[in-house]
């Protein structure tokens, strides 16, 4: 039997998704496959849609795993979170078939980064949004917006260390809206680089402050230069909000502000 879940988290005092030798208990997949292998009495190893970084946050990350115990839903969500920290959530069950894989059967994701932009910085805010003093022109930044739609090659966005076959990548639809002093940026794509979204965040961010215009992301995209794109942005405002999946898993998602249908 394989089942799928959905997993909210923040991702701030954790050092990603993926264990590690040296920070074990430190990663949100140790914690995950811990309360589960509880629940369900033997060693469950688990698959996820895509391993987040140090400091990332997600809505909505989907994991698989099989077993051949069989308790009801409640009893796998519920079980599964009184094992978990509370920063630690699974907020949904699905059943799936033995053809869904929670990473190759994706056909796109999306992230969610968001902006403090304001005087001064909000204590309660400090680690879940990107705090940014200067003046943010969001026009400009979302008439740079035509030249990352579509499919590019996006070397420049590309941090080293990045293990992917090819920099080509499909960036379907990206919105950015302001309420009041928070900025909000939701880039959908089928699959991202290393760093990619925050790189393109900080070279918005250039954009709005008059450092480069608008048409400069298409000049950077066909340069490949990765020294080019600037400084790329902390991951506290960086959130995975969704994963998009072929309507027969049956994957279903809570409408959240702002984000693609």
């Amino acid at each position: 039997m394989r089942l799928a879940l959905s997993i909210e988290y923040k991702g701030t005092y954790y050092y990603g998704w993926q264990i590690q030798n040296n920070h074990k208990n430190k990663t949100i997949q140790y914690h995950i496959e811990k309360a589960i292998s509880k629940v369900a009495n033997e060693n469950i190893p688990i698959t996820c849609a895509g391993r987040t970084d140090t400091g990332v946050h997600a809505f909505s990350q989907i994991i698989h795993f099989d077993t051949i115990k069989k308790r009801t839903d409640y009893k796998w969500i519920t079980g599964i979170n009184t094992y978990l920290p509370d920063d630690i959530l699974v907020n949904n069950i699905f059943h799936v078939d033995d053809t869904f894989h929670s990473r190759y059967s994706a056909l796109n994701r999306t992230y969610r980064y968001i902006i403090l932009n304001q005087q001064h910085p909000s204590p309660l805010l400090h680690d879940n949004v990107l705090y940014y003093k200067d003046y943010i022109d969001v026009d400009r930044m979302k008439n740079s917006i035509q030249y990352l739609e579509g499919q590019h090659d996006f070397s420049c966005f590309q941090a080293s260390g990045c293990s992917a076959k090819s920099p080509i990548r499909v960036i379907n639809k990206i919105i950015i809206k302001k309420v009041k002093n928070l900025i909000y940026i939701d880039i959908k794509a089928n699959s991202f680089l290393y760093h990619m979204v925050r790189n393109i965040v900080g070279c918005l961010l250039d954009i709005s402050t008059k450092k480069h215009k608008p048409k400069f992301i298409k000049e950077l995209i066909l340069s490949r230069d990765r020294t080019k794109a600037g400084k790329m942005v902390l991951s506290s405002g960086l959130y995975l909000m969704r994963i998009d999946y072929p309507k027969k898993y049956n994957i279903k998602y809570k409408k959240i502000y702002g984000l693609f249908n």
